[in-house]
Formats: C-alpha cells, sequence, structure tokens
C-alpha cells in the first residue's frame, strides 16, 4: 500500500527542547515522509529556524504576540533575502498584553501579503479580532490551534481560512466535533511542539511521531479511513503552502 506523506502544520523545532534529539527527529521525519512546517516566535527563533530549513524542514519566520516589540523589519529582510516557506507564528493575543501586537500583526500579514507566502496565526482569547483583520489582507491563512465556536469555525470557512487541530483531537470529545464541522478542504493537522500533551501522551512534549495518531482521531471524526484522510490532509497542506505545482516538498 502507498504510504501518505504527512505534513505537520505548526511545530515549533527550533525550540531548545529538540537541541539533543535533533538528529534523531529528522531522522524520523526522513524515513516516514513527514514534513514539518516550522514556525518562529522572534528575530533570534526565526534566524534559528532557517539553520533548520531543508528537505524535510519548511521555515516560517516572524514575531509572536508575546514578542510584538521586537523588530518586525529584521522579519521582512529574513523573508526576502531566504528561500522561506511562509510567515509565523503572528497574532494576536490578550494573555501577554495588547501593547503593539495590532502592528505587529498587520505589518508582518503585509511582508506575506507582497511576499505571496502564507501565514500561520496565532488567535487565543482573540479570535474575532484575528478574523477582522485577516479580511483586510489578500494572503492564505492558517488558524492553528483552532479554539473556536460553531460559528466562528463557520465564518473562517467563509473566509477560506485553514484551521488545524492537534493531539487534543485524539481525547477531547469537543475537538473532534469541531472537526467534524470543518470544511473538508480546509482542514489540517499539527503538533505545535514542544507543548506537552496528557492524557494517553502522558504529559509527554509533541514530537512529529504523534502525527498519526491526530490523523486516526480525525479521520473517525469526518468518517473517513486513515489512508483517505492522510490524503485529504496532504493535499489541503500542499495547497495551503503553495507547493500543489512544486516537486514533492
Amino acid at each position: 500500500m502507498r504510504h501518505t506523506a504527512l505534513y505537520d502544520s505548526h511545530i515549533h523545532l527550533s525550540d531548545p527542547h529538540y537541541a539533543d534529539e535533533m538528529e534523531y527527529v529528522l531522522e524520523y521525519m526522513r524515513r516516514t515522509g513527514t514534513v514539518a512546517c516550522c514556525v518562529s516566535t522572534n528575530p533570534e527563533d526565526s534566524a534559528a529556524t532557517l539553520r533548520l530549513a531543508g528537505d524535510v524542514v519548511l521555515p516560517f519566520v516572524g514575531i509572536h504576540p508575546q514578542f510584538a516589540g521586537e523588530d518586525v523589519e529584521s522579519i521582512r529582510l529574513m523573508a526576502e533575502s531566504h528561500s522561506i516557506s511562509g510567515i509565523g507564528e503572528i497574532g494576536l493575543d490578550p494573555t501577554y498584553g495588547t501593547d503593539g501586537q495590532a502592528a505587529a500583526f498587520e505589518a508582518q500579514l503585509e511582508i506575506a501579503e507582497g511576499l505571496g507566502l502564507p501565514v500561520s496565526v496565532h488567535s487565543r482569547k482573540s479570535l474575532d479580532a484575528v478574523l477582522d483583520t485577516l479580511t483586510s489582507y489578500e494572503c492564505t491563512a492558517l488558524l492553528h490551534w483552532f479554539e473556536g465556536s460553531k460559528g466562528r469555525l463557520r465564518r473562517a470557512g467563509d473566509m477560506g481560512l485553514y484551521v488545524s487541530y492537534g493531539p487534543l483531537a485524539v481525547y477531547a470529545t469537543d475537538k473532534r466535533r469541531l472537526a467534524s464541522l470543518t470544511r473538508p478542504d480546509r482542514i489540517l493537522v499539527e503538533t505545535d511542539g514542544p507543548v506537552p500533551f496528557s492524557r494517553c501522551f502522558d504529559h509527554t512534549s509533541a514530537h512529529p511521531a504523534f502525527l498519526p495518531s491526530v490523523v486516526f482521531a480525525l479521520a473517525g471524526a469526518l468518517g473517513r479511513t486513515y489512508g483517505s484522510m492522510a490524503e485529504v490532509l496532504r493535499s489541503n497542506t500542499r495547497a495551503y503552502l503553495g507547493l500543489d505545482n512544486r516537486p514533492y516538498a
């Protein structure tokens, strides 16, 4: 049976947590055909992400709302001078205060729009504001770790946005319910590593090896076989990344 490559649409491989096991992580990904969208949180982290870029690591550079005061211009320079796959992790989050967040978010959306790059968006406790902001920009966007209501999910679908689900979907009924209501052509999977997950994951930090479990959970939620779900997710992620007309990445 033909193996379908899996894409982790949002993971922080440049996080120090992975430093000692990076060789193992990359070897696992190469052996299993797993590809990761490696997102960043600030300029320093973005530079580290660029150093990891390669056959199975697709680099995203950006400034997370937690670091909204840092230099957005450095992200523009990185995006213009390197071969990158997207801008992220960017967005809004009142957990970290609000100073400078909107300006940083909008500036990075402008970068993505100008370069024709997709964005990976953080929207914790700010989904309505994020959706309102995205209406002003023409760029392909992923709402990572979607936590919205059914109504907000419909709005995101109407806007043509992608939404992703992670390891929580394996043991959280509400996540699988939301997944079952998501437009089949706009659903993606992620791990958001190194975030740890409980229950069956025993508070272990997320790893690309978690992806098959997430795909299996979504297959059940959407009434599909594992294989057909994996094919849908691969097609969706390549469309999100703009890879449809390029060689396998």
